[in-house]
C-alpha cells in the first residue's frame, strides 16, 4: 500500500522523494515486512522505516512528546478481516486510550483497527483508508456503539462497497472506509456512499480490480455528486434515523422494475422455458438409451 502511494505520486506528475523519511509501516509477518522493504528499496524509496511488529498489541510508532502514538497526515492500512484473539486483554488497559470509543470483542478486531488508525492521524490534516469486510458497515453491539460514535464526530467522510472475491484468501464482499479529522465545508454532516460492486472484471478463482474501475470510483468520490444507482451523499440526520447503519443498500439501491415484465408475459415466458427443459431431457434420455448407456 505505501507502494501504491509512492506510485500514485509519480503518476499525477509529483516527485516521490517527496516521501523521503515520511514513510512508516508495521507488519508483524516477517515475510511481509522485509517484502515491503525491497519492494520499496526497488523502486527508488531509499529513506523509510518499516518496522515488524503487532501493532495492535505493541505499537511502535510513538510520540514522547505527548505520550501517545505518533500520528500522520495520511493512515493507510489493509488488515486481517475480522481477527479473533487480536489482543482485546490489552486494551482493557490499553496505555494509548485507543479503545475510545468501545473496546470490540475476541471474535472481530475490526474496529479495534479502526480505533487504532483513528489516534494515529494528525489531528489539523488527517484522514485515513481501511479495508473491512461490509459486515463491520452494520454489525450490531459494540461495533455498532463504535460506528456510531465515528459519525456523530463527524469522521467518516466516505464509504465505498466493493466486488465480492477481491482479495486474496477470502471471498467476503469488502468496503473501503474513509475518515478525516476535519471535513472541508462541502462535506461536513455527510457520508458519501459508493456502490461498486458492480466494477470488477472476473477472474477464475479470484476477481479484479482494474485501474480503470479504480479511476471511476475515484472521480465518483472526488466529484460527491449524486450518480444513479451508484453514489450520493447522506445526511447524518438520515444515517440516524436508519440507527446508524452503513449499510450500503440502505442508501444506494439499484432500481428494480425497469427490466422486469408483466406477470402473464413471465408465467408464459416460463411455460414456454419448462417446455423447452422436458423436450431436452426427453431427447437426451433417447439418446442414452440408444447408446445402451441407460435401460428402458
Amino acid at each position: 500500500m505505501l507502494l501504491g502511494a509512492v506510485d500514485h505520486v509519480r503518476v499525477k506528475g509529483g516527485d516521490p522523494r517527496t516521501f523521503f523519511g515520511k514513510l512508516y509501516g508495521q507488519e508483524k509477518n516477517l515475510t511481509t515486512a522485509s517484502v515491503a522493504r525491497m519492494n520499496l528499496l526497488l523502486h527508488g524509496m531509499e529513506d523509510f522505516i518499516i518496522e515488524r511488529g503487532d501493532t495492535l498489541r505493541n505499537p511502535i510508532f510513538t510520540d514522547a512528546s505527548t505520550g501517545g502514538l505518533a500520528t500522520f497526515d495520511c493512515v493507510i492500512a489493509n488488515p486481517p478481516f475480522s481477527l479473533e484473539q487480536w489482543g482485546r486483554e490489552i486494551w482493557e488497559n490499553d496505555p494509548w486510550g485507543r479503545a475510545f470509543a468501545g473496546l470490540p470483542t475476541d471474535s472481530s478486531g475490526d474496529f479495534a483497527w479502526v480505533q487504532h488508525m483513528v489516534k494515529s492521524m494528525a489531528e489539523t490534516n488527517g484522514r485515513m483508508a481501511v479495508v473491512l469486510p461490509q459486515g463491520a458497515l452494520f454489525r450490531g453491539g459494540v461495533e455498532g456503539q463504535i460506528r456510531k460514535y465515528l459519525l456523530e464526530h463527524d469522521w467518516v467522510e466516505t464509504v465505498i462497497g466493493l466486488a465480492p472475491n477481491l482479495f486474496y484468501g477470502t471471498g467476503l464482499a469488502a468496503c473501503i472506509m474513509i475518515l478525516r479529522k476535519k471535513k472541508s465545508k462541502e462535506r461536513a454532516g455527510k457520508v458519501f456512499i459508493v456502490d461498486a460492486s458492480s466494477l470488477f472484471r472476473k477472474g477464475r478463482a479470484q476477481n479484479y480490480l482494474d485501474p480503470e474501475h479504480g479511476n471511476q470510483i475515484l472521480e465518483w468520490t472526488q466529484k460527491f455528486e449524486e450518480e444513479k444507482d451508484k453514489a450520493r451523499a447522506v445526511s447524518l440526520k438520515e444515517i440516524k434515523e436508519e440507527d446508524w447503519t452503513l449499510n450500503i443498500s440502505r442508501y444506494v439501491l439499484p432500481s428494480i422494475g425497469e427490466d422486469i415484465p408483466p406477470l402473464n408475459m413471465a408465467f408464459e415466458d416460463f411455460k414456454i422455458a419448462l417446455r423447452r427443459a422436458r423436450e431436452a431431457e426427453s431427447k437426451l434420455r433417447k439418446l442414452m438409451q440408444e447408446g445402451g448407456w441407460l435401460d428402458d
